[in-house]
């Protein structure tokens, strides 16, 4: 059995939590670049994930605060998946993304750091990412800034169309 550890994760997982609900308080606020939200759509909205596992690690949240994928009307799962193919082919485009993590950790047992807000991971992926720095030095390598990643991600996300 292999095993994927990222051990710098626990940055995250030990830090004071945030009063509110970031995937309610993010979308109200009015400074998309500051809060990482590269796409408003109808029903969901599209933001980067402060701490990802790799570079321009995307999450996808509907505004609607649930829990899980059973409260979830039809057009917002069709927002969801048309938003998740459209996002990878901006990330297939702009950052040579081979593959992607695509789904969603509902449940504390299943890994969910927010669990009473349901959203969704795209995690794109490269053939030999998991090299020796995570292995042996427990370093894992960002390749480029979060805001920089922001700057270059932002104008491709205007491209986005859902049809009705």
């Amino acid at each position: 059995m292999k095993k994927l550890w990222a051990p710098w994760r626990i940055e995250y997982i030990r830090s004071p939590k945030e009063d509110g609900c970031i995937f309610c308080d993010k979308p109200a606020g009015d400074n998309d670049r500051e809060d990482l939200i590269l796409y408003r759509g109808e029903k969901v909205f599209i933001l980067m994930n402060l701490y990802p596992y790799n570079n321009a690690h995307l999450m996808l949240a509907p505004y609607i605060h649930v829990d899980n994928t059973k409260e979830l009307d039809a057009d917002t799962y069709k927002e969801i998946m048309v938003l998740a193919d459209q996002s990878m082919a901006i990330l297939k485009e702009t950052i040579d993304a081979q593959g992607f993590n695509f789904g969603a950790n509902i449940g504390p047992a299943a890994g969910a750091g927010i669990e009473d807000h349901i959203h969704f991971h795209i995690v794109p992926r490269w053939a030999g990412d998991t090299n020796f720095m995570p292995v042996l030095g427990h370093t894992k390598v960002e390749v480029q800034g979060l805001q920089e990643c922001y700057d270059l991600l932002r104008p491709h996300f205007d491209r986005i169309k859902i049809d009705k």
